[in-house]
């Protein structure tokens, strides 16, 4: 199906993430912040970049930003628990290609967001 990489700093939810994921059929990678994630973001890498908003070093919509210079066509998905407060500061456009999904959430939420986006 979909490439995918995951930021995610909480264990229990990016290991959680990650299995289900893997199970709908995805392929997975999973690190634990923004810093982390960058290296593995090249042009055509991955369709889907999943992110909590809230993370230390690099939060999620600064690593969507940088994502989306190194490679404009990967779709993003913010996950967090304060959407409208992360996603409404001045210095936060979301990024083309973005959704946001707020926790909590269903599995076959998420999974149906995904797999929309990356058949757009």
């Amino acid at each position: 199906m979909a490439r995918l990489l995951i930021a995610e700093d909480d264990a229990a939810m990016r290991n959680f993430l990650t299995r289900s994921l893997i199970r709908a059929g995805h392929e997975v990678v999973a690190v634990e912040n923004g810093l982390k994630a960058l290296p593995h973001i090249t042009p055509g890498g991955f369709d889907l970049l999943l992110s909590d908003v809230a993370m230390p070093e690099l939060d999620g919509v600064a690593l969507a930003k940088r994502a989306a210079d190194l490679d404009p066509m990967m779709k993003v998905v913010f996950i967090t628990g304060f959407a409208a407060i992360a996603m409404n500061r001045k210095d936060s456009d979301p990024p083309p290609h973005s959704a946001v999904l707020s926790k909590p959430f269903h599995l076959r939420d998420l999974v149906a967001m995904v797999e929309q986006l990356c058949t757009s």
